[in-house]
């Protein structure tokens, strides 16, 4: 495993075009790793201002998980200490009640190609119910049932829900969320960096 493997790899990944013909906004795949990142964010796909912008959680949704992870802007993009890989590299489109699924296609194809290149993580944030499926085997019924049950997922793995502002009657119907698992959540932040 080198960083010149890593390179390679990421050329493949940003001239895939396997599930171009699914993708009503054009391909465009939007993630940030190194081999030297100790921290993975794990989402779900770009959404339209991401996709436009190239930039992952370059939106509210973004300013919301920096918030929660007690990190600014610099920290969060710096690459060499945080990956960003989501589910999907591209963005899927809108449905009737927001964006729809991450491709699985990309995760099929290329997550644990990527993910044998990240050897540094020590801590994977695991974004919405696509990321929790593919990276908590023993994940709940549900996404509500599954972060309410972190502390059972060890120390390197913590779900949370996505921060998106549509996700706002969770926040408000879940409080044991802030109080319980956000500090735990910036514990484990700044342990990992």
């Amino acid at each position: 495993m080198s960083d010149a493997s890593l390179d390679r790899l990421l050329q493949e990944v940003r001239a895939c075009r396997i599930c171009e013909s699914h993708l009503p906004h054009g391909v465009r795949p939007v993630l940030r790793v190194s081999s030297t990142a100790t921290i993975l964010v794990a989402g779900q796909a770009p959404g339209r201002r991401v996709h436009e912008s190239g930039i992952p959680f370059d939106d509210p949704s973004g300013d919301r998980l920096r918030e929660w992870m007690g990190i600014d802007a610099a920290t969060f993009y710096d690459t060499s200490r945080i990956a960003i890989l989501p589910m999907g590299f591209c963005y899927p489109g809108t449905g009737k009640s927001g964006d729809l699924a991450p491709r699985p296609e990309c995760a099929d194809t290329w997550r644990a190609r990527l993910l044998e290149q990240l050897p540094s993580i020590r801590l994977t944030l695991t974004i919405g119910q696509y990321a929790i499926r593919w990276h908590i085997e023993n994940a709940k019924r549900n996404l509500t049932e599954t972060v309410r049950a972190w502390r059972e997922f060890g120390e390197n793995t913590l779900p949370l829900p996505h921060p998106s502002p549509r996700n706002n009657l969770w926040l408000r119907k879940n409080p044991w969320f802030e109080s319980e698992v956000l500090p735990e959540l910036r514990n484990r932040v700044t342990n990992a960096l």
